[in-house]
C-alpha cells in the first residue's frame, strides 16, 4: 500500500490550486441574495480545478481506467449543480438537485459493486430512511418523491464507497477510505441542505454546507487516482 508520506508529496502539489481557490471563495463570501454569474464562478472554480487535477494525471490514465472518468464526469456534474444552486430561489433548485442526482450515479458506479458489503447497506439504507422520515412532514408537491429518490441515490453511493473499507480484513487502501471519507462528508453536506430548507435554519448552514462539501468533493478526487500512485510506487520500489 502506498503510504500516506508518498500520497502528500505526489498528489500535494496538484491540489494546490483547489485549495487556493477555495479559500477565495470563503474569503469573498459572496451574498447569495444577490445571484450572478460571477458568483457561480467563484463557487465553482475548486470543482473547476479538481477536473484539472484528475487531468493532470494524464489523459492516458484516464483513458485506462473507467473510475477515474467516471469521478471526472461526476465533478462536471456537480459543477452544474453548484451554478444552478446559484439561483435556487429563481426556482432552479430541482434542476440542481438532478445535476448532483446524476453525480451520485456517477460516483456509485466508480465506487463499483465489490465488495458487496450488505450490512453496510442496510445500516446505510436505514439511515437513509430515517432522514425521509424526519424530513416528510416538511415536504410538498414534487419535493416529496424528488427528495426521496435522491436520499435514495446518495445513499446508495454512500454504501457503495464505505463497502470499499474492510478495515477488519486489511483489505483496504488509502484511496478506498477516501473515497469513504468524501461520500460520508458528501451527505453531511446535502442533508444540512435539506433541513436549512425544508425544516428549519441551521446555525452556520452555508459554512458547514461548502466546507464539507468542497472536503467531500476533494476526496473523492483522490480516490480516483489509486492506480496510478500504486503503479509509480512499485516502479520505485
Amino acid at each position: 500500500m502506498v503510504s500516506p508520506v508518498t500520497v502528500v508529496k505526489s498528489e500535494g502539489p496538484k491540489l494546490v490550486p483547489f485549495f487556493k481557490a477555495t479559500c477565495v471563495y470563503f474569503v469573498l463570501w459572496l451574498p447569495t441574495s444577490s445571484p450572478s454569474w460571477f458568483s457561480a464562478l467563484i463557487k465553482c472554480l475548486p470543482i473547476f480545478c479538481l477536473w484539472v487535477f484528475l487531468l493532470a494525471h494524464g489523459i492516458s490514465f484516464l483513458g485506462a481506467r473507467s473510475s477515474a472518468r467516471k469521478i471526472l464526469a461526476g465533478l462536471i456534474f456537480s459543477s452544474l449543480g453548484d451554478a444552478f444552486l446559484i439561483w435556487q430561489e429563481q426556482g432552479y433548485f430541482s434542476h440542481g438537485l438532478l445535476m448532483f442526482a446524476i453525480t451520485h450515479i456517477l460516483y456509485s458506479s466508480a465506487f463499483g459493486m465489490k465488495p458487496l458489503n450488505l450490512i453496510a447497506g442496510l445500516v446505510i439504507g436505514a439511515i437513509s430512511g430515517l432522514c425521509y422520515t424526519f424530513l416528510f412532514p416538511y415536504l410538498s408537491g414534487p419535493f416529496t418523491y424528488l427528495v426521496a429518490v435522491y436520499i435514495a441515490l446518495i445513499g446508495f453511493m454512500g454504501w457503495r464507497a464505505i463497502a470499499g473499507v474492510q478495515l477488519m480484513n486489511d483489505l483496504w487502501t488509502w484511496t478506498k477510505l477516501s473515497a469513504c471519507i468524501g461520500a460520508v462528508l458528501f451527505i453531511v453536506s446535502d442533508l444540512t441542505i435539506a433541513v436549512n430548507k425544508f425544516c428549519f435554519p441551521v446555525p452556520y448552514s452555508r459554512a458547514i454546507i461548502m466546507a464539507t462539501y468542497y472536503a467531500a468533493q476533494m476526496m473523492i478526487a483522490l480516490s480516483a487516482v489509486e492506480c496510478q500512485d500504486a503503479d509509480g510506487f512499485r516502479k520505485r520500489a
